[in-house]
């Protein structure tokens, strides 16, 4: 057990204060969850006295040569300085690295989870033995399966669909239960904030910590804090908030002239001005930062100014530290450090910015770090040598016909029959309004129906892939071929404008809107007139489905 501390009243009055793990009534939207965007019932603010915040504040102690345990190791973590990559944009300040992958389960998320546990420890809420539930990107969930393999509890994450498998697969080797949920709004009822919610009221001893909810999800950071106090600029990715509202509000404190830099992607509503967040692009690749709500932790006011941050310049920038750096950083660095070089250019020489870098490359082998999932989701051009005759032809010389539909409403025994019946192996699931939702295939729906996560008569929105890959007329075949190197399939995807009584200059999200079906083109038959003469396509049939998108 950790320490008693002389705060522990207060800290269990501001966990029951803000409705986390406890579950909280008054904070429920219906009884059985707690919305994550709430207002903080927080009390903090800068001139309030540190005797009497309602933060604890535990102190850092002496590290040993052997450590009892690996969660020790949590904290600490060290600052590096950035050489190449800052003279490269011309900055005059000292650039700096928050190596937040330093802590011993390799992300910043180890901090909060360490944290969390102990409070409520402390609170008397859990004990040994008992079920911890987190919906969560990734981090949090390594970093409290981390913690509950050492202190004895049991651990289940609800995971969205579009995260690493390599987090799956370290989750799995901590010990961990997983699910698996759509990439959706976190209101929705499969939300992995729903489904986790769901979970905990049906598994007896179990509890939410609950990152984005928990008053005191980041007073660890203080500690974080003092270390980079001698500094004029940080900047910071936010994802549930903790990280930017901890740091943010100590170094308000000990530093009040640092101006904070507040890093949001593009299809994430965060960032300040509201005018910042209006985008044509609905999808976030890079993980761990970017949310469709406000989360109830995140303290926006103590951040002085926002940078938007888009997937290439995230991705490529990871890549740069890695490869001049040495620093061996996850995509959500690369957003940080994208935005860094831009907001350091007004300072001085003399003067320091520091970025947090939040987790490692280990979490990401298989996508950013891999040339060609980059290829295959546009952020690297083909560098391939020797390419054969037709790399370069379009997409849409080839001839596209009618494709098969399914809509939402069509039940998975339904689904098995026409796809048996037609000879096809998956198709797109598509709205009425011709939205596509997601892709169905044969082999997932049996399987899921065989393993009993499904019926015959659930819908087939209950077992589609809402994670496919898509492609331009515009593209070429080489990147197609790149694309089915990996996937069994693409989604060609035609975008159009859609013009309407009111100003063009009305902002319209764009959407994917499906007008056709799922078709296989066989590359191995005369598809492109004349230059079939020349040679063999490539070996592998593409599965192509045109949509339009209107914004």
């Amino acid at each position: 057990q950790p320490p008693a501390h002389p705060q522990y009243e207060t800290t269990k009055a501001c966990l029951l204060m803000n409705g986390s793990c406890m579950g909280s009534q008054e904070s429920k939207a219906d009884g059985t969850w707690i919305l994550p965007n709430l207002p903080s019932r927080c009390t903090w603010t800068a001139a309030t006295p540190a005797s009497k915040s309602p933060h604890s504040c535990i102190p850092l102690s002496e590290e040993t040569k052997i450590l009892p345990n690996i969660l020790k190791k949590i904290g600490s973590t060290p600052m590096v300085r950035v050489n190449k990559i800052g003279k490269s944009y011309g900055l005059k300040c000292e650039l700096l690295a928050k190596c937040e992958y330093f802590n011993a389960g390799g992300s910043v998320k180890d901090r909060i989870s360490l944290r969390m546990v102990e409070d409520a420890e402390r609170a008397g809420i859990i004990k040994p033995g008992d079920t911890l539930i987190e919906p969560t990107s990734g981090n949090t969930g390594i970093g409290l399966a981390l913690v509950a393999a050492v202190k004895g509890y049991r651990c289940i994450t609800v995971l969205p669909e579009k995260m690493s498998m390599e987090k799956v697969d370290i989750l799995k080797a901590l010990g961990v239960e997983i699910v698996r949920t759509p990439c959706t709004r976190f209101d929705a009822p499969e939300s992995n904030i729903r489904v986790a919610w769901k979970l905990k009221n049906e598994i007896p001893n179990s509890h939410i910590l609950d990152q984005v909810n928990t008053v005191l999800s980041w007073t660890h950071f203080p500690n974080t804090a003092h270390r980079v106090c001698k500094v004029h600029m940080v900047v910071i990715g936010s994802g549930t908030g903790g990280t930017v509202t901890g740091v943010a509000r100590k170094l308000k404190e000990k530093c009040p002239e640092c101006k904070i830099i507040g890093v949001d992607p593009e299809g994430s509503i965060v960032a300040l001005p509201s005018e910042l967040n209006r985008t044509n692009n609905a999808t976030i690749e890079v993980e761990g930062i970017g949310h469709d709500f406000i989360p109830t932790v995140l303290d926006r006011s103590v951040v002085d100014q926002w940078y938007k941050c888009n997937d290439r310049d995230s991705f490529l920038m990871s890549r740069r530290l890695i490869r001049e750096e040495g620093l061996l950083c996850g995509g959500s660095s690369g957003s940080a450090m994208s935005v860094a070089v831009q907001a350091a250019k007004d300072l001085k020489d003399g003067q320091r910015c520091v970025v947090i870098l939040p987790d490692s490359v280990r979490n990401y082998m298989s996508k950013f770090l891999n040339d060609k999932w980059m290829i295959k989701n546009g952020f690297l051009n083909d560098v391939q040598e020797h390419k054969p005759w037709w790399w370069n032809i379009k997409v849409q010389k080839l001839n596209l016909s009618a494709p098969l539909i399914l809509l939402p409403e069509v039940s998975c025994q339904k689904a098995i029959e026409i796809l048996r019946e037609k000879g096809y192996d998956q198709a797109p699931v598509v709205a009425e309004s011709g939205l596509i939702l997601g892709m169905v295939t044969l082999s997932n729906t049996l399987t899921s129906v065989l393993a009993g996560s499904a019926q015959f008569s659930d819908p087939v929105t209950k077992v589609i892939y809402d994670q496919f890959s898509k492609i331009g007329l515009e593209d070429s075949l080489g990147k197609l071929s790149s694309i089915l190197e990996n996937d069994h399939f693409a989604i060609v995807v035609h975008e159009q404008i859609a013009c309407g009584l009111s100003s063009l200059e009305t902002f319209k999200p764009q959407r994917d809107m499906g007008l056709g079906t799922l078709l296989w083109v066989s590359l191995l038959e005369p598809g492109l007139g004349q230059v079939t003469s020349r040679g063999p396509f490539p070996p592998q049939p593409v599965h192509a489905c045109i949509l339009y998108s209107y914004n």
